[in-house]
């Protein structure tokens, strides 16, 4: 079996109330797919997608009321057999009590949540993809540098973290330091998270864990991030074969999407910090649709191109 959460986690996650089924909270959830019952409704049990969360909103309830009773029981009868994780009624709905009565029977949770039909689908499906996802924990510190998602990596002791301190000083928000979970949103879309417990902490040598809120404020942290960009901090040994000009980017493949990454020699001269702000604003600036290393080869190139033809008409 894959990943897996439980019922009780989506309630905590969606806050949701509990109406009947209290004795099911703990049923797993393993799909993060979603099913809307309208068809099953309407006696049609042959794609019956039973192993995902039962979502009911105004028109499944509506049609409900348009069948005579020995129908409505038959058929939530039959929905509740299936033994599905769940039903949730979205916000503007009266919850018929044959649910209420089936939930409480089979210990299948019959909840109800604030949102409206379309963003009770949209949230719910967001949460327990996330929940659901499979996971990676890669150790380096993750900032959110002006909309880039930057991932700083490299060798114990070479100071990640007070780099972050700096950046989270000039207004940049932290993420996650030391360990950062990752899951893929979808392809191409990589997201990173502190662990729980470590959430809003940094560990700072010599001075020990500090709460970045505290000291900076709310704006200092952020939850999650897409992660851009990986920035890998290296010592003076290992950047001999850097390249100069930044025509070529490393790539790093997470999961199966390929992210930027960049390598950044450190020494006592430069001031690291400032290196990850002016590499997460190049890659922004490429992204945007201006390449400054291009920029400058095609200039190269035509004044190379240019003296070629000066010294052919000299001839």
């Amino acid at each position: 079996m894959g990943v897996t959460i439980t019922i009780k986690q989506v309630i905590e996650g969606m806050n949701l109330a509990i109406l009947a089924g209290k004795h099911g909270i703990n049923r797993i959830v393993a799909n993060p797919s979603l099913s809307k019952p309208g068809l099953e409704l309407a006696g049609m049990f042959d794609f019956y997608e039973h192993d995902r969360i039962q979502i009911i909103g105004s028109k499944e309830v509506t049609f409900f009321h348009w069948l005579n009773p020995e129908d409505q029981e038959m058929r939530v009868k039959m929905l509740f057999e299936k033994n599905p994780p769940a039903f949730v009624f979205s916000k503007n709905v009266i919850i018929p009590d044959v649910f209420l009565r089936f939930g409480d029977e089979m210990n299948i949770p019959v909840l109800k949540s604030a949102y409206a039909t379309t963003s009770l689908f949209s949230e719910m499906f967001s949460f327990l993809q996330a929940n659901l996802a499979e996971r990676q924990a890669l150790h380096g510190v993750l900032l959110d540098i002006n909309g880039v998602g930057v991932l700083i990596t490299g060798e114990s002791g070479l100071g990640k973290s007070e780099v972050a301190l700096e950046l989270i000083r000039r207004g940049y928000m932290l993420v996650a330091d030391d360990l950062v979970e990752v899951y893929q949103k979808e392809k191409g879309v990589v997201i990173g998270e502190a662990p729980e417990l470590l959430k809003k902490y940094m560990e700072i040598r010599g001075i020990g864990i500090v709460n970045v809120i505290y000291l900076f404020g709310a704006k200092a942290y952020r939850e999650t991030k897409k992660i851009s960009l990986f920035v890998e901090l290296e010592t003076k040994e290992e950047y001999e074969h850097i390249e100069r000009i930044g025509i070529k980017h490393d790539k790093r493949m997470i999961f199966d999407t390929e992210i930027e990454s960049v390598r950044l020699p450190i020494t006592e001269a430069r001031n690291t910090a400032t290196l990850v702000e002016a590499a997460a604003y190049d890659y922004k600036s490429r992204s945007l649709g201006y390449h400054s290393a291009q920029d400058f080869s095609h200039a190269l190139n035509g004044k190379i191109k240019k003296n070629q033809n000066i010294s052919e008409e000299d001839r």
